[in-house]
């Protein structure tokens, strides 16, 4: 019988559901060698931002399996949903995020706040359900799923890259240290976002694929809004699916993080993005 993730919907929100066991298994597919090498100018033509790897301590994550990389996944479903509407301004506490998956209502607080912390937790449960089932997969339509979950009360248009519905435009990133970049123009996005993942199910290593991807997506700008959110997921899932543990990106290095954003929008240069992401390992 296939075991089911610990929060499930009910009554609105997400509640725990009980007597979780798993069983660690390495699956075959797991490779903890380094990645081949590819040249600064491969990279950039395909994602459109570079990165030396050799600056990014991606042994911070150590191989696991993809049992217990879910199981380590679902226990921390709160903090990682706390963490990412944190990260967006969101006000609600980590005990009051607690609460509200267990399905009560908090008084006091923004109705949008709480929308957005429960599209975060069908998100993150999203994941968990497609790395179980063997259905993960670096592709738009799954990317498309999860923006359609998380971003629904705040995207103009969700599930869709922006141009692909009634609503065109958008795409320009105002960054946090002032000024704005420029998106990606929106007849090119379905081009880009293929060469982005071409080139990345050419690397070995997942946990290169997975920063690589959270860089280049975020980068891009696919969608009206919740890019971050979408691409954290999915760097996720690909993480997972590879037999390692998910990092959780903490509200507390939220200047750190925005600085890394920022150098990565003005400049295309992912190195210090995805080297942030893994000292938040472990």
């Amino acid at each position: 019988m296939t075991e089911e993730p610990p929060w499930g919907d009910a009554l609105g929100g997400y509640v725990r559901r009980p007597g979780l066991q798993r069983h660690d298994t390495t699956p075959d597919d797991v490779v903890a060698s380094r990645v081949q090498d590819t040249t600064p100018d491969e990279t950039v033509a395909a994602t459109h931002v570079r990165w030396d790897a050799s600056r990014i301590d991606f042994e911070r994550i150590q191989p696991s399996s993809v049992d217990r990389a879910l199981f380590r996944f679902e226990q921390s479903l709160p903090d990682l949903v706390w963490n990412a509407a944190a990260l967006e301004g969101n006000t609600f506490t980590l005990p009051e995020v607690r609460t509200l998956l267990d399905g009560v209502t908090i008084g006091g607080k923004k109705i949008e706040e709480e929308e957005q912390v429960l599209a975060l937790a069908e998100g993150y449960t999203r994941v968990d359900d497609l790395v179980r089932r063997g259905a993960f997969a670096l592709t738009k339509s799954v990317s498309d799923d999860l923006h359609g979950r998380v971003a629904r009360h705040e995207a103009i248009e969700s599930g869709a890259f922006h141009g692909e519905g009634s609503v065109g435009g958008g795409g320009t990133v105002r960054l946090a240290s002032g000024g704005s970049v420029e998106g990606v123009p929106q007849a090119l996005l379905q081009e880009r976002f293929q060469r982005i993942v071409d080139f990345l199910d050419s690397l070995r290593d997942p946990r290169e694929r997975a920063f690589g991807y959270f860089a280049a997506a975020t980068r891009s700008q696919f969608y009206f809004d919740g890019n971050k959110r979408t691409a954290r997921l999915m760097m996720s899932g690909v993480l997972m699916a590879g037999g390692y543990e998910s990092v959780n990106i903490p509200f507390a290095r939220q200047f750190e993080f925005n600085k890394a954003l920022d150098t990565l929008f003005s400049t295309d240069d992912a190195t210090p993005i995805m080297a942030f992401i893994a000292d938040c390992a472990g």
